[in-house]
């Protein structure tokens, strides 16, 4: 099965609205610094979430995984075209309210994102890159690799930085002051 033309026409109008929508939102185009990089691998700093890519952006991936696997399960007679503008569309909706200021002074609470800004334009859209990216591995990847994948991934990335999408939607939801000590090393 194959993605459609109006499938493609439809995401790429999509993600051309969320990046105006993170514009009219006041959200800078590219990093707040003047410059972008490819990768910011120092999760304490100002170009975190301001580049192409960082630490988070696999996390991106993985919820591409998570999407593929659940619109896949419980929305088995959805095309293929349909479940991807479905998971982008939630995808998006998550960049947007990202950067709302009530999420982003969430964000700055904790022990990892003190000093967050939010999402520079550049950054927000290739994270959703990362999730289409995530999304079509877990298409076209047998299921057991997709599991192995995103276990890999969270597992990588709690050991590099002490964070990963399990900690960061725990921290969202519910902040636990001992995840937080043991983040910044204490």
């Amino acid at each position: 099965m194959q993605l459609s033309r109006r499938d493609m026409w439809v995401g790429a109008l999509l993600i051309a609205a969320q990046a105006l929508v993170l514009y009219l939102m006041g959200q800078p185009t590219i990093c707040t610094c003047g410059y972008v990089k490819l990768w910011e691998g120092v999760v304490l700093s100002s170009g975190n979430s301001q580049h192409l890519m960082d630490w988070y952006t696999f996390s991106h991936i993985i919820h591409g995984l998570l999407f593929y696997l659940g619109l896949w399960y419980f929305f088995p007679r959805l095309s293929v075209g349909m479940r991807l503008l479905l998971a982008l569309g939630i995808e998006i909706a998550w960049e947007i309210v990202e950067n709302t200021p009530v999420v982003i002074d969430h964000y700055r609470q904790q022990a990892l994102a003190q000093g967050y800004i939010g999402d520079s334009i550049l950054n927000s859209l290739s994270d959703t890159f990362a999730m289409l990216l995530g999304f079509v591995l877990a298409w076209r990847a047998p299921l057991w690799s997709t599991i192995a994948l995103g276990v890999g991934l969270e597992l990588f990335v709690l050991y590099m930085i002490r964070d990963n999408l399990a900690l960061n939607v725990i921290n969202l939801i519910y902040p636990l002051e001992f995840i937080s000590k043991w983040q910044i090393g204490g």
